[in-house]
């Protein structure tokens, strides 16, 4: 079980093609702050019908894309 699941899953519940959320928002869904691990990890959320589309560390935000 990865570390990111719960956000994997509330990405995938959401259901919305596109979705960007920040990184406050993501500490709050997983408990944690993403670091430079969530770059490996981020190839799990294609199990869940999405992918990382881009992640600005300008403006601390992760967009979350539906695979079509």
């Amino acid at each position: 079980m990865s570390k990111y699941n719960a956000l994997w899953e509330y990405v995938h519940n959401n259901g919305n093609p596109t979705m960007k959320l920040s990184f406050g928002e993501i500490h709050d869904i997983i408990g944690i702050d993403i670091d430079h691990s969530f770059l490996n990890y981020k190839k799990e959320l294609t199990q869940y019908g999405y992918q990382v589309g881009k992640i600005s560390l300008k403006e601390k935000t992760v967009i979350f894309n539906k695979v079509v």
